[in-house]
């Protein structure tokens, strides 16, 4: 099974203590976000956890002891660094500060295991297709050498948006088509795998893979091992990631990015904060009377034969 840290809130950047110490006591509780009184284990063990994804737009909270996870468990990490300030997103360090965390990651961990996200793409009078193409030019040169690939989509606009950015833009296709142009062109000129994620549409002209940002190719590259040959369900419409659970909670990400689609508000999340507690098997909260703990299944992805003399990390070729 594949672990994901990420995916409801950015838990590295804001609970990393209690993440590292998840993985300490070996297992984890999550509660249904659907029924409440529902809540799973899962153990986190590295003979029942094929690989352990991160995403999160701020790694430096957890650089330090990452080694207590990566020494023990296959990992992957996605890292968002978009072109936005803190106008659209408050709690996410600048773009330089969070390069040279990207930079301290890769050396840390290897590129092999490292993806830039570079999305959501949204248009508003200051957040133009020109200042995206000059951003994204400035940080493909300064991350080439230390990224598997990047991601990028474009925003998708759902009902919340609406209320939380009235000054978006909306996404034209000719304005999608000229930014996949110009994306596709950076990114060939530094050597970059772009990619997109979810439903996106077809940019392979310009040179831009299709979608499936964690698939368990990717992952098995990255750690030197060969998956079975398996269906990838996606997590939503469009998708093509490979089935994971997501140890997170809702409404608990604390960087406050205005088109997040994992907050009911930004308040909201800062008043879920004060029932997080760091000794806690569950982000949120504590097991409550009338809770029903079920084991989850973790049935292992990897092939029954895998390779003799596996490719070390650090020595893969580019796709």
């Amino acid at each position: 099974m594949i672990i994901n840290t990420g995916g409801r809130t950015d838990t590295v950047q804001y609970y990393s203590e209690w993440l590292l110490d998840r993985f300490a006591q070996g297992y984890v509780l999550t509660r249904n976000p659907l029924f409440p009184n529902k809540v799973t284990r899962y153990e986190l063990d590295p003979d029942t956890v094929d690989c352990v994804v991160f995403c999160s737009k701020n790694y430096q909270p957890m650089l330090p002891r990452l080694h207590e996870i990566t020494d023990r468990f296959r990992t992957y990490f996605y890292y968002t660094i978009t072109a936005y300030g803190k106008d659209v997103e408050p709690g996410v360090p600048s773009i330089e500060a969070s390069m040279e965390t990207l930079i301290r990651l890769s050396e840390q961990v290897g590129r092999q295991r490292v993806a830039w996200r570079y999305d959501p793409v949204l248009l508003t009078k200051d957040y133009t297709i020109s200042r995206h193409l000059e951003t994204f030019s400035r940080m493909a040169g300064t991350l080439a050498p230390h990224i598997d690939r990047c991601i990028f989509s474009f925003v998708e606009m759902y009902k919340k948006l609406e209320t939380n950015m009235p000054e978006l833009i909306p996404l034209t296709e000719e304005d999608k088509e000229v930014l996949a142009r110009g994306l596709g062109s950076i990114a060939a000129d530094h050597g970059i795998h772009l990619q997109t994620c979810g439903t996106n549409g077809d940019f392979s002209r310009y040179g831009i893979h299709p979608s499936g940002c964690m698939t368990l190719p990717i992952l098995g590259k990255a750690n030197g091992v060969v998956f079975r040959e398996l269906k990838h369900k996606g997590m939503r419409q469009g998708c093509h990631c490979i089935e994971s659970r997501d140890i997170g909670a809702y409404d608990t990400c604390l960087n406050g990015c205005r088109y997040c689609y994992a907050n009911k508000s930004p308040q909201k999340a800062w008043d879920n904060r004060k029932y997080h507690d760091p000794a806690s098997p569950l982000l949120l909260g504590d097991v409550k009377p009338g809770d029903v703990i079920q084991q989850g299944a973790q049935k292992s992805f990897l092939a029954k034969q895998q390779p003799e003399d596996p490719v070390l990390p650090g020595l893969f070729e580019e796709e």
